[in-house]
């Protein structure tokens, strides 16, 4: 399967995409696309945006019953956390900046006041439940057996103004080249 990855291998860095390759066999991470919030020498952590976890942030935070935001399932680990990545310039002081005009995380008291004034723009907030982790050297390991496509990512729109259900196939078209071709495998590889 040497074809699904570039013939350069590629470190990640925070703003950057990992892109699942089409028939990676762990189905928490079947056709994801994870955006990579932190990766140094303590290990990755980073966040699926592709996977609906099926619920709305208020259905979760029972302060906001009436806010509607979905939530996306961040990865396998830890289930019982609530993260967010947005763009809002209001929380700008407060999150750790991951790209150009993308933060990780902010003041949570003051995201709960922007939501019950209703002052806050969904559009600019990705909530996920859980996160995607990897132990030190552990992506890298992953990297190089070819488990995962590394986009270096400049397109805050990738991040929050897609449809979740045709982003994989749409960061891979945006890739080009050998890419493109991927981005139209079926999901089972006998159909082929």
């Amino acid at each position: 399967m040497d074809f699904f990855v570039s013939d350069n291998w590629v470190d990640p860095a925070p703003g950057d995409l990992l892109i699942s390759e089409p028939y990676l066999p762990d189905p928490n991470f079947e056709r994801t696309v994870i955006l990579i919030c932190e990766h140094d020498s303590n290990g990755t952590v980073g966040f699926v945006l592709n996977r609906s976890a099926d619920t709305v942030f208020g259905s979760v935070v029972k302060e906001v019953p009436y806010f509607k935001a979905p939530l996306f399932v961040g990865g396998p680990v830890h289930h019982d956390t609530l993260h967010f990545v947005h763009r809002d310039e209001v929380l700008l002081d407060s999150g750790m900046q991951i790209m150009d005009r993308v933060f990780w995380g902010g003041d949570f008291d003051r995201l709960m006041t922007l939501i019950d004034t209703r002052q806050i723009n969904r559009e600019d907030y990705k909530f996920f439940i859980g996160y995607s982790g990897w132990s030190p050297g552990q992506l890298v390991d992953e990297l190089k057996a070819k488990s995962w496509i590394v986009y270096k990512n400049k397109n805050e729109k990738l991040i929050f103004d897609f449809d979740p259900k045709n982003l994989w196939k749409e960061v891979l078209k945006e890739m080009g080249g050998k890419y493109r071709v991927i981005a139209n495998y079926p999901t089972d590889p006998r159909l082929n």
